[in-house]
């Protein structure tokens, strides 16, 4: 039977998700707000997201990259006829581990209950049980994704431009998945999805860090003086809300349960290999 992958958003994840459904041989499309402007990657078609409803009713395979609002999640709003009609197989949903909240440190996995206290993440988890009203006709992955970054997107970038900082706050460690990671993670749910029902994944390296010590471990990569080291309790006074409540929240993330499930390890383990290939493909 054809597999047609439509991926919703065609950013920094959903592109490489396209990309790579494009070279495993898939038939696969992809939204923009504006086409035009949109970089798609070779052989995928690109759609507007006001008028996917087409490109929805002939989805055996739906990925979700495109964030809530305020009111909710924005492909059911809008699309949710369509969605209902199509002959989904699979739908898999790019949220964020922010639905667990503060752990203190501690360690979740990907039996731990959410407890989001941030309003974009209870955001996250109100449109993960949106989604998850799908499960009773399809294979619905939620994949809750740690700290993206890839080429042009990292700290090796801050570094370059002089914007990154380093936050000295021991103890206050979280994961990271390499872009590349997550489209490969991706294809691999939907080329052998389980039977319907809903079923949670991590997307997290597997050596959390702190924000730090990374820096400075970039920093060293690219043969430079790492900036200086800036107890938390000072820099909190000039950092924005956004940032603030990052620095809030403390977890390790798991993910142990998702590689066996998917079969796979990750190509880039840590940020270590991630930031090493990055600058070997000359990012």
């Amino acid at each position: 039977m054809d597999r047609h992958l439509l991926v919703i958003g065609l950013g920094f994840s959903g592109a490489a998700i396209a990309r790579a459904g494009a070279s495993a041989g898939w038939r696969v499309a992809a939204t923009a707000r504006d086409p035009a402007r949109a970089r798609a990657p070779e052989g995928v078609e690109v759609v507007p997201f006001a008028e996917a409803g087409p490109a929805i009713g002939r989805a055996t395979h739906l990925v979700v990259t495109a964030p809530p609002g305020e009111e909710g999640d924005p492909v059911v709003a809008a699309h949710r006829p369509a969605l209902e009609a199509a002959p989904l197989r699979w739908v898999g949903y790019l949220s964020t581990t922010g639905v667990y909240g503060d752990r203190g440190g501690a360690w979740v996995d990907e039996g731990t209950e959410p407890a989001p206290t941030q309003p974009r993440s209870i955001r996250r988890l109100t449109a993960e049980r949106e989604w998850g009203r799908f499960a009773g006709r399809a294979a619905v992955d939620l994949f809750r994704c740690a700290g993206i970054y890839g080429p042009g997107r990292s700290v090796l970038d801050d570094l370059r431009a002089g914007t990154a900082r380093r936050t000295l706050r021991p103890g206050h460690a979280f994961g990271r998945i390499h872009r590349d990671d997550i489209a490969r993670a991706v294809l691999a749910a939907a080329a052998a999805p389980p039977p319907p029902g809903l079923r949670v994944l991590h997307l997290a390296d597997d050596e959390p860090a702190e924000s730090a010590v990374v820096t400075e471990g970039a920093a060293r990569m690219l043969g430079i003086e790492p900036p200086p080291g800036i107890p938390f309790e000072e820099a909190r006074a000039g950092m924005s809300p956004m940032a603030l409540s990052f620095w809030s929240e403390n977890r390790r993330v798991a993910n142990a349960r998702t590689k066996a499930a998917l079969g796979i390890e990750w190509r880039y383990p840590s940020w270590r290999e991630g930031l090493a290939a990055i600058l070997a493909e000359g990012g």
